[in-house]
């Protein structure tokens, strides 16, 4: 997508790879809508801390990543014994998957760079093969997200209404975005049509990410309140629900997203609204047999106690290492919002159940959830 900060536009990828210096390069996604900055991962460490810290977040963003991580984990191995190679390689390959549990992207991302690296009989051979086969992952990305705006533009019509929770866009893909592509796309041919982007507490990805990604799309959004969803929806107004994926099951069609992705389905289904989930096929897990054997994160209590802001006006800055940004972190600021003495509990995802999706959009096209399996050959999954 291109970004305008201070007048200046540039063309970016969330996520990219310096092959000169074998680190990856990502958006420093925390410090948005505030600041745009590039940060640079040095080691396969700094990447997995990168994703489990949400320096990177979203599901074909963390699978970018991680393929990314892992191709950088192996091209910084020495010497020619294949035994500790392959140690190694299944020591960066843990490291990297540990970070987010709940998203299947990173896992199926990575086994996409090792089937590929396979084919490779020498350390350097493997080595070359990996980093090629995460370029691959990442372009791929890119392509699904485009076709399926291509798949989901139709749903948007001239004057309606779109809601959407949490971030799927450019931001949380390589480019482009997952829920987000059909707006774009919709846009693109010349239609006219409104956003209102769930704030998604706790820690605010569609006041701060999707907003700020529909800013500088210009497309025309407000920021809700996530209990106002209801009230909108009871008044009509709002005639479509899109939302993404972290991880979509493809025997059964549930959907695990961000927290408060349930709760939209429910009242969609109680106000007759139709509600869509966007993914890449990165995004299908083929294995699991039901959505209530999705690991959910549980993450730390201080998002849901307090919140992050800044009074600094936005503006964009070059790669750096990410041991150089502590000075953009002092620039933020945390305030404790709850009674001092409480604590909190704190899932970052949940689980929709199939019936009530009314479709999932994918690059192939827009399918039932429990049309997956039947259509598996169509969506990489098994024979």
């Amino acid at each position: 997508m291109n970004v305008t900060v201070r007048g200046k536009t540039r063309h970016f990828r969330t996520v990219s790879f310096d092959a000169q210096r074998n680190a990856v390069l990502l958006i420093e996604q925390r410090l948005l809508p505030h600041k745009f900055a590039m940060v640079a991962t040095r080691d396969f460490r700094e990447t997995a801390g990168a994703i489990r810290d949400m320096v990177v977040r979203g599901a074909g963003a963390i699978g970018a990543t991680a393929a990314y991580g892992l191709a950088q984990g192996v091209r910084a191995f020495r010497g020619r014994d294949l035994k500790k190679f392959s140690t190694h390689h299944e020591k960066v390959y843990r490291t990297l998957k540990a970070a987010r549990p709940t998203a299947v992207d990173p896992v199926n991302a990575m086994d996409q760079v090792r089937d590929v690296m396979r084919q490779g009989e020498t350390i350097e051979e493997q080595q070359a093969l990996a980093l090629a086969a995460a370029e691959e992952f990442a372009n791929q990305d890119v392509q699904h997200c485009q076709q399926i705006g291509q798949h989901g533009a139709k749903l948007i019509r001239n004057s309606s209404t779109v809601l959407t929770h949490c971030n799927a866009g450019w931001l949380a893909f390589v480019d482009v975005g997952s829920a987000t592509a059909p707006m774009y796309a919709a846009q693109a041919e010349g239609k006219q049509f409104h956003v209102y982007c769930d704030e998604t507490r706790p820690r605010s990805q569609g006041a701060t990410l999707t907003a700020w990604e529909l800013a500088q799309q210009k497309i025309s959004h407000q920021i809700i309140a996530d209990n106002a969803a209801g009230h909108l929806m009871q008044r009509g107004k709002i005639d479509l629900i899109i939302v993404g994926s972290d991880r979509t099951l493809g025997r059964t069609g549930e959907v695990a997203n961000k927290i408060g992705t349930y709760t939209k389905a429910v009242l969609a289904a109680r106000h007759g609204i139709p509600f869509y989930v966007a993914i890449p096929l990165s995004t299908i897990d083929w294995n699991l047999k039901s959505g209530f054997d999705i690991p959910i994160e549980e993450r730390h209590e201080s998002e849901v106690l307090g919140a992050w802001g800044s009074h600094h006006a936005s503006r964009i800055t070059q790669p750096s290492r990410r041991s150089q940004t502590k000075a953009d972190h002092a620039s933020r600021a945390y305030v404790r919002v709850a009674n001092p003495g409480s604590g909190a509990l704190n899932p970052g995802f949940d689980v929709t159940p199939a019936e009530l999706i009314t479709g999932i959009i994918t690059p192939s096209g827009i399918y039932k959830p429990r049309e997956l399996w039947s259509q598996r050959s169509k969506l990489g999954g098994p024979g």
